[in-house]
């Protein structure tokens, strides 16, 4: 567990995971775990700074080169880095370059900031996260041996039952719905050294199976609005965050 130290400034960096996808508020954008995370810092301590440097879509290689040098040169007390799993979840994947590029994110971040948060991304139970289990795993050895190396914190959501739980995930089985972004922040809240507020991993009711009507409208669905333009951008080389700018690209005052 971390020290409970008043933050006073936060930098996230990452994917669509720390963007915030899919907690959408009622105007369209997403606000996710870290924007919640943000709001508890900034109530302890007057003048809290927030950056969020996070795009949907990135690789492990963009956000290095698009985000690592830009958050450690904002010297923010507070750093999260969650990147990778866009990689290994590709049909190839180099997953030793993956680890290196990672080394050399946390290389970087680590010695610029008072703590650096890491995390084992949580997975969507089902036939998917078992193909590709095996990248994840070494990916997620990888964080531990680096937080252990830099005094970075882990936070082990995968290890979660309740975030893999299908009724925590959006409609794209891609990201977390906003119960798990909720659940995540009180994570990182808690791995910090605060106060739980809640049990982020407490078990949900048991499950009521939908008819196999239900199942596969919804599995209709899934592919016409999800699956086939991720298939689409896939063999085009497209990104879901080609052209997208940062979601707060400069570490301001936290006004909510």
């Amino acid at each position: 567990m971390g020290i409970n130290t008043t933050y006073t400034s936060f930098v996230a960096v990452g994917d669509s995971f720390t963007e915030g996808m899919s907690d959408e508020l009622p105007d369209g954008t997403y606000r996710g775990w870290a924007d919640l995370l943000a709001a508890r810092l900034a109530a302890r301590a007057p003048g809290f700074r927030y950056a969020n440097l996070a795009v949907r879509g990135k690789l492990i290689g963009q956000i290095v080169d698009e985000q690592v040098d830009a958050a450690a040169a904002m010297g923010a007390d507070l750093v999260t880095l969650v990147g990778g799993l866009n990689d290994v979840l590709r049909p190839k994947c180099d997953v030793e370059r993956v680890c290196g590029l990672l080394e050399e994110a946390v290389e970087r971040l680590a010695p610029r900031c008072e703590q650096l948060v890491l995390m084992r991304s949580p997975g969507r139970r089902g036939p998917v996260l078992v193909r590709f289990l095996p990248r994840m795993e070494r990916l997620f050895s990888v964080i531990d041996e680096l937080a252990a190396r830099h005094g970075a914190i882990v936070v082990d959501l995968f290890a979660s039952e309740a975030l893999g739980d299908q009724r925590m995930w959006a409609e794209d089985r891609l990201h977390l719905n906003g119960e798990g972004h909720r659940r995540v922040a009180e994570a990182v809240w808690q791995a910090l050294g605060h106060e739980p507020e809640a049990d982020w991993d407490a078990p949900l009711p048991p499950a009521i199976r939908p008819g196999w009507v239900a199942r596969r409208t919804a599995d209709a669905r899934f592919a016409r609005e999800h699956l086939g333009p991720w298939i689409g951008r896939r063999l085009t080389g497209r990104s879901s965050g080609d052209g997208r700018p940062p979601k707060r690209a400069e570490l301001l005052p936290y006004e909510g």
